[in-house]
């Protein structure tokens, strides 16, 4: 939750405001003291500004594009040649770790 002074808030508003648009709540104090709590108000929160305030703050970065789904359905699965029990396998690695 972030925090300013009522200074801060009269100086910075729309930027106060955008975080609060981005869903962060913002405490104002007057010399050290809580006295205004700002919110977003409720069902307010747009899933974009939301996004772009964390992208602003380093915490999330956004992908450019889908996942490349048609190559991964294209790509065949591996095969496995010769008389060979999977199930043995899988049991032999999860018991070795390899």
């Amino acid at each position: 939750m972030k925090t300013a002074t009522i200074t801060e808030a009269k100086n910075g508003l729309s930027a106060l405001i955008d975080r609060v648009k981005a869903g962060e709540s913002v405490v104002i104090t007057d010399r050290g003291v809580p006295v205004a709590v700002l919110e977003p108000a409720p069902g307010r929160v747009d899933l974009e500004d939301r996004l772009a305030g964390l992208e602003r703050r380093g915490l999330v970065r956004r992908g450019k594009g889908g996942p490349p789904l048609e190559e991964i359905l294209r790509t065949p699965p591996p095969r496995v040649d010769g008389d060979v029990d999977i199930v043995a396998m899988l049991i032999e690695e999860r018991r070795t770790g390899w």
